[in-house]
């Protein structure tokens, strides 16, 4: 586990933009140090621990990049079609240590070594077949449809910096340039608890005043997506004693604590104190809507973070507050998300000094640009806003408003997880 002081995050002074929150994070968490060596296969999502390098040239050999003829450049005529004899046939798989081109064309097939001497093909839908012979059109410049070896990556280059989140596409790559295996950091171990009386299990009968806890199954989805090894501490209960005593456990054996509801400064928000009581807790104050109360913490080395409870500022607050943690406790590159330009089709007026997502469906307009849409209901509270939305408009922080027309920023959902 990453072990802290207690006041590695201390902080005071008003509403902290997303920017100095995360750049707080990333400048003081240290990255877990364990790390494991496993199967390619099993590496979808996992951290990268150091470079990984190309074993071998991509391609290993010159090949060709199509069906057709290889041939000489020099032995095409400098003008008219050229008349050459069929000489060999190679396939992908076989091997060309003995066939050469000189003064003819060879038969072959995309991903074919290339003859030794041959140094261009001809796509096969370009010529013309006489019996034995192949005749040739004018005007194919030298190398054309050949690929060198070492074309997509030399041996020896950074195939994967560590850091990186690995993707299918990485795991292609690093199989390509002759790895089996790949070092990646050890999962994150995140504790996962909600809070407050108000919270049933889902599933269960309702009290008069529950609600289903959904906040704690969001958080466990997004965090798996993350990469994240979870850990379901359940409900608990707005009692001091019983929150000191969970959250002190939790830090013991988990990389990251991580709660919501309770974090605000009503008489019934405990998290604050409890954390407080079991060791040191600095209350961000977000410039960010939905989901300002946000709580930074340290128990017993372990961090520590209180979300807000009204789900949609907790699914906000995770992926542009928690995510870059995750990133750097994990030992990850974190990338802000750069957004999409289009066009506004409605208007909304803000607050400056906060930065606001909004949540919109896309549609074309008859222009054909795309144009985002405001959801008709926009409280924290609305899950369906989550569900029925294509994703968050990204209002800045200078901002007043939108017009109609106006260019914004839009994140789609499936691009923030």
């Amino acid at each position: 586990m990453a072990q802290l002081t207690d006041d590695c995050f201390a902080f005071g002074g008003p509403l902290m933009t997303i920017e100095d929150a995360v750049a707080l994070i990333t400048g003081r968490l240290p990255a877990i140090e364990a790390c494991e060596t496993i199967p390619l296969i099993d590496a979808d999502g996992r951290i990268a621990a150091e470079d990984l390098t190309a074993r071998v040239d991509l391609p290993p050999f010159r090949n060709s990049a199509v069906d057709g003829y290889a041939v000489r450049h020099a032995d095409l005529a400098p003008e008219g079609e050229t008349r050459l004899p069929l000489r060999g046939r190679l396939a992908a798989g076989a091997s060309a240590e003995a066939v050469m081109a000189r003064g003819a064309a060879v038969r072959i097939f995309t991903g074919a070594p290339m003859p030794g001497d041959a140094d261009t093909v001809f796509m096969q839908e370009d010529v013309r077949l006489e019996h034995d012979h192949v005749v040739l059109p004018a005007g194919l410049k030298p190398g054309a449809n050949s690929r060198p070896a070492g074309e997509d990556l030399a041996s020896g280059g950074l195939a994967i910096p560590a850091g990186r989140r690995l993707t299918p596409q990485d795991l292609a790559l690093a199989a390509a340039t002759g790895h089996r295996e790949i070092r990646v950091r050890r999962r994150l171990r995140v504790a996962l608890f909600s809070t407050g009386n108000e919270l049933s299990e889902p599933g269960t009968h309702l009290n008069p005043g529950a609600i289903h806890d959904s906040n704690r199954v969001m958080l466990a989805a997004l965090l798996r997506r993350l990469g994240v090894e979870v850990d379901d501490l359940g409900i608990l209960r707005d009692d001091a004693g019983t929150l000191i005593a969970h959250i002190a456990r939790a830090a013991e054996s988990h990389d990251l604590i991580l709660t919501s509801g309770g974090v605000s400064t009503g008489e019934e928000d405990h998290v604050k104190n409890a954390v407080e009581a079991a060791g040191r807790l600095v209350l961000w104050r977000l410039a960010i809507k939905p989901g300002r109360p946000v709580a930074m913490g340290v128990v017993g080395g372990t961090p520590f973070v209180g979300l807000p409870g009204n789900p949609v500022a907790v699914y906000v607050t995770l992926l542009f507050v928690v995510r870059p943690l995750l990133a750097r406790l994990g030992g990850g590159r974190y990338t802000p998300p750069l957004g999409v330009p289009v066009r506004a089709a409605f208007a909304y007026r803000k607050k400056t000094g906060r930065r606001e997502f909004v949540r919109v469906c896309l549609k074309r307009a008859e222009d054909g640009t795309v144009e985002a849409v405001k959801f008709a209901q926009d409280g924290a509270g609305i899950i369906t806003s989550l569900t029925g939305s294509d994703g968050l408009a990204e209002l800045p922080d200078d901002a007043t408003g939108v017009q109609a027309g106006d260019t914004i920023l839009f994140h789609p959902h499936a691009a923030l997880w």
